[in-house]
């Protein structure tokens, strides 16, 4: 059976893909991506040859863009697929061709690279033996916070992805149903422009409602744990 390389690339910092992954992006048949001038400007970066086919790969067309993937790796066909930036499947589209193409029988192969989640968490100070990646939380206030409530007693940090123009709504309802915590705010990771924004979520939210925010955002939240806390966790109200 033919091979799905699942390649991670760069969140960034084009620097940052790896040799193996730059191999495998210049011998795969067809090459299955989000954006494909965005990897096209990636392969021009590494001198990479484009490959003899390509597929454009993304949320509004996973179903029958799939069904391409599925059928060049029926035909023999080497498949890489990759995202504009980071993993496939992760707040990406990915999975549901991973799952078919282990269903019927194909070799998935991940390619390890870059990515926002282990960057943010370390850098953010906080505790990193035990996580949760949550991707990104709703957008709407109420649904957003009674998805922070699912984790708000858990002792585990919490990573989050999230669009520049709700975080300050994120750091609001964080506080609200967390209560104060440490946290971090990292944006444009890898970037020219990155930076780390630590301290108490009180302290962040007053920040980001008064700053403007360009580019792309990871929020890194401390569990329930008395160190990292300095006002409780509020009491549940009824919706």
């Amino acid at each position: 059976m033919a091979t799905l390389y699942v390649i991670a690339t760069p969140i960034g910092n084009l620097e940052d893909l790896t040799a193996r992954a730059a191999r495998i992006l210049g011998e795969v048949t067809v090459l299955a991506c989000e954006d494909t001038r965005v990897t096209g400007r990636l392969l021009a970066r590494h001198g990479i040859a484009r490959p003899a086919h390509r597929i454009a790969y993304h949320e509004h067309n996973e179903l029958r863009a799939g069904r391409r993937i599925l059928r060049s790796l029926a035909q023999g066909h080497s498949v890489g697929l990759c995202s504009n930036a980071g993993y496939p499947g992760i707040s990406d589209p990915g999975f549901r061709v991973v799952a078919d193409a282990a269903a019927a029988g194909h070799r998935i192969e991940v390619l390890p690279g870059a990515g926002a989640i282990e960057p943010a968490l370390i850098a953010s100070g906080l505790p990193t033996s035990s996580f949760t990646f949550k991707g990104f939380p709703p957008r709407r206030s109420a649904a957003r916070r009674r998805f922070l409530t699912a984790d708000a007693d858990r002792p585990h940090t919490l990573v989050l992805y999230e669009s520049p123009r709700r975080l300050a709504g994120l750091l609001t309802d964080a506080l609200a149903t967390c209560g104060d915590r440490r946290a971090a705010v990292c944006v444009e990771l890898t970037k020219r422009f990155e930076a780390v924004h630590r301290g108490w979520l009180s302290e962040l939210a007053e920040q980001f409602a008064e700053t403007t925010v360009r580019g792309e955002v990871t929020v890194v939240i401390a569990g329930d744990h008395p160190k990292f806390r300095r006002s409780a966790r509020p009491p549940a109200t009824s919706a």
